[in-house]
């Protein structure tokens, strides 16, 4: 499959496209209240330099990468707020006129109909360039282990289970880690989402009947229920993988 990746701020003509992509995450996931502070047209135009698109050989886009710069302070450990923290602090970088110091990865999404195929690793390769292009000698990553299964696993265990060949046992961390990827730390909180119940039984189909922690398809914890106030909240554990540019 002949595919060609461009640098959003070089081809705003494929902006809608980029939007309209499908992906495949679970509804819930789209629900993080941060996402809204980035995820939406006129604030990914000016991070348009630290986006890209991926096209097959029909020139129909099957895969998206979003990033974001911000600046961290020499010294500090990677934010323990993760996937949450890295928008924050890049939008407050913007804001104030600090310079960014890093680039944090936020998304890499591969259309249903060309997954299995290797673009994922394909686009983490891209944005690691495209983060040397611009000037950083790092990329890090809020990684999403989706191969974990055991909700009630703590991420401080799995993030480090590896195969017999040393490789991690999760795919998606081990496709960073033979890019030359560094599991750096876990952060714990890295997404939040709450809702009322009848928001997460609308998101996920499920009854949330009773208080305590629900089991919910794609998450990688317990979503905890309180049925007496009439709420629900999920807290996502990710993990940070660390990148040099070798700029």
């Amino acid at each position: 499959m002949g595919l060609t990746v461009s640098v959003l701020a070089d081809r705003p003509d494929l902006a809608d496209a980029l939007w309209s992509m499908p992906d495949s995450w679970p509804t819930f996931m789209t629900r993080d209240p941060i996402a809204g502070m980035y995820y939406t047209p006129d604030v990914v135009e000016l991070f348009a330099d630290y986006v890209l698109i991926c096209q097959d050989e029909t020139g129909t886009v099957v895969g998206k990468a979003y990033s974001i710069p911000f600046h961290l302070p020499d010294g500090d450990a990677l934010p323990s707020d993760g996937w949450d923290g890295a928008i924050r602090r890049g939008i407050s970088t913007r804001l104030t006129g600090t310079a960014p110091n890093t680039v944090s990865a936020l998304e890499i999404a591969v259309a249903p109909q060309a997954q299995g195929r290797g673009l994922s690793s394909t686009l983490l390769l891209a944005l690691r360039d495209n983060s040397r292009r611009l000037g950083f000698d790092e990329l890090i990553v809020p990684l999403r282990p989706n191969g974990k299964t055991d909700i009630n696993e703590p991420m401080s265990t799995y993030a480090y289970r590896i195969r017999a060949d040393g490789l991690p046992a999760d795919p998606w961390l081990r496709v960073h880690v033979r890019a030359g990827g560094r599991i750096a730390d876990v952060a714990p909180r890295s997404m939040v989402i709450p809702g009322t119940l009848d928001e997460w039984r609308s998101w996920t189909g499920l009854p949330f009947d009773s208080s305590g922690p629900v089991e919910v398809p794609g998450a990688l914890t317990p979503v905890l229920c309180d049925l007496v106030h009439g709420t629900a909240v999920y807290v996502e554990p990710n993990v940070w993988i660390r990148h040099r540019t070798a700029r």
